[in-house]
């Protein structure tokens, strides 16, 4: 089987290109903007990831980061035929130089006409926001519960704080004037549903209402429970949208359009994470990701046969997306919003306050 490198041990292959022609090639648009996706030079990374801590959290081990260079080819790979564009930050943890990669986000995107947003920590004054708000590509932030402080034992020492302890209101009101996007990947163990991540949201909404506030993984609704918890309290306010990058459950998509509607989802990938080759399975609240590469992680395996037949989960999380919207009968108009309309208006509306 013929194995065309994507990035760090992932490929394409057959198995690929006759999922992409069944399943996709019909279906996704001419025109995409991938709204989440991570990409930074390796040179910025100032931390070497043991591998305790790749068994710490099974992201750790896919976390290699790719280059502007790396993604921009793995586009050309994955979309065929297609004219895509990405709203791109760095990797989000103190382990890497933030300020360079910020730099390096600003000077790549500028490069391609692609957007990017600056990691911000929360530490920074209100002047630095707003430095970093004026560079070139620059759109908006991407704040992470990680950047409170810096523990390399574990990933999750700060997960259960407050959406304003890693954004601070200070910054909020910089972001506010700025008319920013704000790409939120909510803490807690319980996801977007914890009662204070909602009271905490509804805060922003009323406080700092010129924001593009982009709920980043469908508030982590990997779980129809935890989507039901999360999307439906907030369905109603049409300034809150949302990515649904690393979403592979049918069940979470079609929630998601029935109540949100298409007008307020954008498609992101979480990529390079996302050319891991499997599928997800669900349970209840939880979820098992099953994978052909020897990872930590990776402890069930499925029988050969059945792993010789994986895609990449970037491909089951668009399969997913397209039944979802097949069964609610959503047609062209719908599919194109997300695929970029929405976030292309986001996006107008930004660079027109910036004039």
């Amino acid at each position: 089987m013929t194995e065309t490198p994507l990035h760090h041990v992932h490929t394409y292959n057959e198995v690929d290109r006759s999922f992409w022609m069944e399943h996709l090639e019909d279906w996704v648009p001419n025109h995409l903007i991938d709204s989440h996706v991570h990409m930074v030079d390796p040179s910025y990374q100032i931390e070497t990831i043991t591998e305790e801590m790749r068994r710490d959290y099974w992201v750790c081990e896919l976390s290699d980061m790719q280059s502007a260079e790396v993604a921009e080819r793995c586009y050309e790979i994955v979309y065929p035929n297609r004219k895509v564009s990405c709203v791109a930050f760095a990797y989000p943890s103190l382990g890497w130089e933030i300020e360079g990669a910020n730099q390096y986000i600003s000077r790549e995107t500028t490069q391609r006409g692609w957007h990017g947003l600056a990691i911000v920590r929360p530490t920074w004054v209100a002047e630095q926001v707003d430095w970093w708000m004026s560079q070139p590509g620059i759109i908006g932030v991407k704040p992470y519960y990680t950047l409170i402080g810096h523990d390399p034992s574990t990933r999750d020492r700060y997960l259960e704080s407050s959406i304003f302890d890693f954004l601070p209101h200070h910054q909020w009101e910089v972001l506010d004037q700025h008319g920013a996007w704000v790409t939120m990947h909510v803490p807690k163990a319980d996801r977007l549903g914890h009662p204070e991540n909602l009271d905490n949201i509804r805060e922003i909404r009323k406080r700092y209402p010129r924001v593009k506030l982009v709920i980043a993984h469908f508030g982590r609704s990997y779980t129809l429970p935890h989507a039901e918890e999360g999307l439906l309290p907030l369905a109603d306010d049409p300034g809150i949208f949302f990515d649904n990058s690393a979403v592979l459950n049918p069940e979470v998509h079609h929630l998601a359009l029935k109540h949100i509607g298409p007008k307020r989802i954008l498609y992101g990938t979480d990529n390079p994470i996302f050319y891991m080759r499997g599928r997800r399975q669900w349970k209840g609240r939880t979820y098992i990701n099953r994978t052909s590469y020897p990872f930590y992680f990776n402890k069930e395996r499925e029988p050969a046969e059945v792993e010789a037949g994986y895609t990449l989960y970037m491909y089951e999380a668009l399969k997913a997306l397209k039944d979802a919207c097949e069964q609610l009968g959503l047609g062209k108009e719908a599919v194109e919003a997300m695929f970029y309309g929405n976030a292309s208006r986001l996006i107008n509306e930004i660079r027109t306050g910036k004039q």
